[in-house]
């Protein structure tokens, strides 16, 4: 029988739908990753997986996380020929994920880190319209930010499907976000260059036009998607709009900071040794 889990309602979901939330939620409480949960969905596509994400958003806002905005994931083709897909998706940001610029991230504070550059746009407006154009999102963006998403996977060594990428809340992990706003008046999205090193050595390339053609074009995307489920993107919404070249793992002890022109620049670097809080959350 179904059962009350975390402040929402089992019965309101699938069995399976339930089984996969726990599995990536257990995961991430424990910091041991999980087989894939494509099989435990039984086929049942992107709607069941977002069904997952969505459960296991509702039980973090349930315990108290606060959602901030959200991510779009798989804009760029360089990333999805890394993951073998072939369209875009979307997760929540919770405001526990932000690393301030030149910040830390503790050792076993993430499962499988990759770091990506992307543009960031901060929300002065409502995008509430499921037929959201460009010119409903020039209104709404107050301003750009260079921005570092680092993508976690709960799934063991990253065998994912969309299934399971959408499931495991779009494989988000933490964010970066610079500290300078750019109103979009003074740059071009669509042209900026993004050039991303770590420790000196560039890993990772790419231009505005990489992520779906645009920036902006990505916007649409997801504020079309999420006012379609009656979820629309809100004033204050940081939206984080997909990577601009190839996603690169990080280990301990490395460094990484992006350069996007018009934009500036966001670092962000990773712990070498446990500090004596994270090694009490038992990661």
């Amino acid at each position: 029988m179904p059962t009350e889990s975390d402040g929402v309602r089992a019965d309101a979901v699938s069995p399976a739908v339930v089984k996969a939330a726990d599995l990536l939620a257990e995961a991430t409480r424990t910091g041991v990753v999980c087989p894939p949960v494509r099989d435990l969905l039984d086929g049942g596509g992107l709607e069941t997986a977002y069904a997952v994400q969505q459960l296991n958003v509702r039980r973090g806002v349930d315990a108290g996380r606060r959602i901030v905005g959200r991510k779009i994931g798989l804009t760029s083709p360089a990333v999805q020929r890394q993951l073998g897909v072939d369209q875009p998706d979307f997760g929540a940001l919770f405001a526990d994920m932000a690393v301030p610029d030149g910040g830390e991230v503790p050792l076993g504070r993430l499962l499988q880190p990759k770091v990506e550059a992307e543009v960031a746009l901060v929300l002065g407006r409502d995008l509430p319209h499921p037929d959201c154009t460009i010119v409903d999102v020039l209104r709404a963006v107050d301003f750009a930010l260079p921005a570092l998403e680092i993508v976690d996977s709960r799934v063991r060594d990253w065998d994912i499907s969309l299934v399971d990428t959408v499931a495991d809340n779009a494989s988000c992990g933490l964010y970066v976000l610079g500290a300078t706003p750019v109103p979009l008046t003074a740059v071009d999205l669509r042209t900026v260059t993004m050039t991303m090193t770590r420790g000196g050595d560039t890993v990772s390339e790419g231009t505005g036009a990489d992520c779906l053609g645009s920036p902006l074009t990505a916007a649409v995307w997801l504020a079309s998607a999420l006012a379609e489920r009656g979820d629309p993107l809100r004033a204050g919404d940081v939206v984080l709009t997909g990577a601009l070249g190839p996603m690169t793992p990080a280990a301990p002890g490395d460094a990484f900071e992006a350069h996007i022109s018009d934009l500036g620049s966001v670092r962000v670097r990773f712990a070498e040794q446990a500090t004596e809080a994270s090694e009490g959350d038992g990661k």
